[in-house]
């Protein structure tokens, strides 16, 4: 009898149903966009790693689990590499290796599995790892929420200024030319604003685009990544949510691989690794040197000021009484639920901040234009 990979997961609980999904919005609004990636993306990864998770604790084989989640697959290349993880394994390697080997998974992915398989919890492994990207998608899916619909706001308010600086107050302004007389300065200000946009304008637009393309072409250099990171991390309120997210990522990545038993030293540099955040890799690359010479991870921690007193603190116990693991998976959990709430909260506010903005701007440029009329009413009358 053929084993489907559907009746399975239909057999799980609900939470790994809710873990999985399978909502056509959320997939979109999630994707992971990569025009020049070679790595999966996150979503691909999270469905690869649950699914194996419930067909291995569900008895099927490694070979068998593989080629289900092939057969699966869409896509031309996805399904092309998870038959070439199936031969991989097929030929005597380690699941661990065949991941290493297909070049399309971090150091701390197939590690993390390597330690699963020589530890006996391989299951448990893949379903911590599926865990972890589907709290990272839903982190994603939560920040487009919450900037997506004022983005599109302040885009349309921004291409209804520009319309109205390059016709509506060229067109009062000779109005004005024909009346004569004296104008209000804010008037005044605005005439010669619109005049210096309308000559400016070509130069603008390409002074961003050239912009756009140097910075695309710089985001991997070391000062590039060095100076965005600062700056967002200096960011009023935006820079303290970043922050938080990359510190629960870390704690929840630490968790996982101290409860392996892997080397702290080890577990340290395959998240400097895997974090991809310019002021962690700093920080972890001197913590691993400062672990290298004997001295306590709380104590290294506390020369940078991304580790707040609350989390050294804490982590200073947790290395006395031994429970890194334990200690590191509740700090996770506090530091993603505060992460989440800030970030609702910005999603509830910043769209009438940014409505009564933008009406503000608008009002201004209309009483600016029509103020002269009111005046030349008046001086009639």
């Amino acid at each position: 009898m053929s084993i489907n990979l559907k009746e399975i997961k239909k057999k799980q609980p609900a939470e790994a149903s809710v873990q999985r999904g399978g909502n056509t919005i959320r997939d979109f609004m999630t994707r992971d966009i990569r025009l020049f990636g070679n790595r999966l993306n996150d979503k691909k990864k999270e469905r690869f790693f649950n699914d194996l998770s419930i067909l291995l604790s569900s008895g099927v084989d490694i070979k068998t689990s593989l080629e289900l989640i092939a057969e699966e697959q869409k896509g031309k290349g996805d399904k092309l590499l998870f038959e070439s993880i199936k031969n991989n394994v097929i030929n005597g390697h380690s699941l661990s290796e065949a991941i290493e080997n297909s070049k399309k998974f971090t150091p701390y992915e197939y590690y993390s599995i390597r330690i699963g398989e020589e530890s006996g919890k391989l299951t448990d492994v893949l379903a911590e790892l599926s865990s972890f990207f589907n709290r990272k998608i839903k982190q994603k899916r939560q920040l487009t929420n919450a900037f997506s619909y004022p983005a599109l706001v302040l885009a349309t308010a921004l291409a209804a200024v520009i319309f109205m600086l390059n016709f509506i107050i060229p067109m009062f302004s000779d109005v004005f030319k024909r009346f004569g007389g004296k104008l209000p300065g804010i008037t005044k200000f605005m005439i010669r604003f619109s005049e210096f946009f309308s000559d400016y304008t070509a130069y603008f637009l390409l002074f961003v685009v050239l912009l756009a393309i140097f910075m695309y072409l710089q985001r991997r250099q070391l000062w590039y990544r060095r100076l965005v990171s600062g700056l967002l991390l200096k960011t009023p309120v935006i820079g303290h949510i970043v922050l938080q997210i990359y510190i629960s990522r870390f704690c929840q990545s630490m968790a996982l691989l101290i409860a392996s038993r892997t080397h702290l030293l080890q577990a340290v540099q395959l998240v400097k690794n895997m974090l991809g955040f310019y002021p962690f890799e700093i920080a972890l690359e001197k913590i691993s040197t400062d672990i290298i010479n004997g001295k306590p991870l709380f104590l290294s921690m506390k020369e940078f000021t991304i580790f707040d007193n609350r989390l050294i603190s804490l982590v200073r116990v947790a290395e006395e009484v031994n429970q890194l693991d334990a200690v590191f998976a509740r700090l996770y959990k506090q530091y993603y639920d505060e992460a989440e709430n800030k970030i609702m909260l910005i999603n509830s506010l910043l769209e009438p901040i940014l409505i009564i903005f933008i009406g503000l701007l608008v009002a201004v440029i209309l009483i600016a234009m029509y103020l002269p009329m009111f005046q030349l009413s008046t001086t009639i009358y």
